[in-house]
């Protein structure tokens, strides 16, 4: 088998000392551009691979982020990865992508994982989080690991986050729907431990008592993020002795799943009842009956979670950095909660 070139063959190929070629190697700026030049050639040529464990555990950086999301398959988490990757790659970062599928045991592998790989940070989409396993939270900023929560968040000392203003989402989208008729609203919720599902529902219900409307509890359901629950949730607001005549769905797809259901049923929309939904995927816009939605940016928000942590990494000064970005939410009206006057 072949012996692997070091930096002491390419040192005494061109007659230099190891130190000189390692810095050359690595930029340094010690190092002329002409040697620099001189050794990355030589070092080509003689087929030299630098051995990236080593080098990380000698500057004590791997390049390497985590990050933690529910599911990858959604145009939201898909859409803020990237963002996160523009930001990152030009500063010569790499992503490490980890899903939990709402599984908050996964979740703490993924952390425990990612730790042991040791990365230079950690930007998660955080599931559900018992008070028994907050101390993997805590354990990561023993570590000094940089982490920013983005979307979904955990208010926790010591740990960054960017969302969008979801109480402001749920209000508006709630108030739209008022002002196209809708005296009666529904409003499909998601698990109230998540900070954003409870916000939204914080932002209808307020809106709802300053425009004088009832609250109703018989109008809350709690649904997972799916056609069918939006379905399944549609049948039994519209089984109950008096029916809503609208929905705020904190879920696109769910209230998607509810259209379908008053489709079949016969009942029109938006002329007899108005459906907003939150997450502007990218079908509310392209159905022929398109969805009004409050968009979450996504993108803007991997740019600016990717952003917080280079903020962190780079900071020199001995004084911890905490951030709590809110991005402001925007309302797409469509079809399914305007109401030809």
């Amino acid at each position: 088998m072949d012996q692997k070139t070091t930096i002491y063959d390419i040192a005494k190929k061109l007659d230099i000392t190891a130190a000189t070629v390692s810095r050359a190697l690595n930029n340094n700026p010690k190092i002329s551009e002409v040697t620099r030049k001189l050794v990355l050639e030589t070092a080509a040529k003689m087929n030299y691979k630098q051995n990236r464990l080593a080098q990380s555990l000698r500057s004590g950086k791997s390049n390497n982020v985590g990050v933690i999301v529910p599911r990858i398959d959604s145009n939201f988490f898909a859409s803020a990865i990237r963002g996160i990757e523009e930001e990152l790659h030009p500063e010569g970062y790499h992503i490490i992508i980890c899903q939990t599928h709402e599984d908050e045991n996964r979740q703490v592998e993924n952390i425990t994982t990612l730790l042991n790989a040791q990365v230079d940070g950690i930007l998660m989409s955080i599931t559900n989080l018992s008070k028994e396993n907050e101390y993997i939270i805590k354990n990561v900023v023993r570590k000094n690991v940089p982490l920013v929560f983005f979307d979904r968040k955990k208010n926790m000392d010591g740990v960054s986050s960017v969302t969008i203003n979801d109480f402001e989402g749920g209000y508006l989208a709630t108030k739209n729907l008022i002002e196209q008729g809708c005296k009666r609203i529904a409003h499909l919720t998601g698990d109230q431990s998540l900070e954003i599902y409870a916000n939204r529902k914080n932002g209808y219900e307020k809106a709802l008592l300053d425009n004088g409307l009832e609250l109703n509890s018989d109008y809350v359901f709690r649904v997972r993020s799916s056609v069918d629950a939006g379905r399944q949730a549609a049948d039994r607001l519209l089984s109950l002795e008096t029916p809503p005549d609208g929905i705020f769905s904190s879920s696109d797809f769910a209230a998607l799943g509810a259209i379908q259901e008053l489709k079949e049923r016969g009942i029109k929309v938006p002329e007899e009842f108005c459906v907003f939904g939150f997450g502007n995927e990218p079908f509310t816009q392209f159905m022929e009956l398109s969805i009004s939605s409050v968009d979450q940016s996504p993108l803007e928000m991997g740019k600016m979670a990717a952003k917080v942590f280079l903020e962190q990494i780079n900071n020199t000064d001995n004084v911890k950095i905490e951030k709590k970005v809110v991005l402001t939410p925007e309302l797409h009206i469509r079809k399914s909660s305007t109401r030809i006057k």
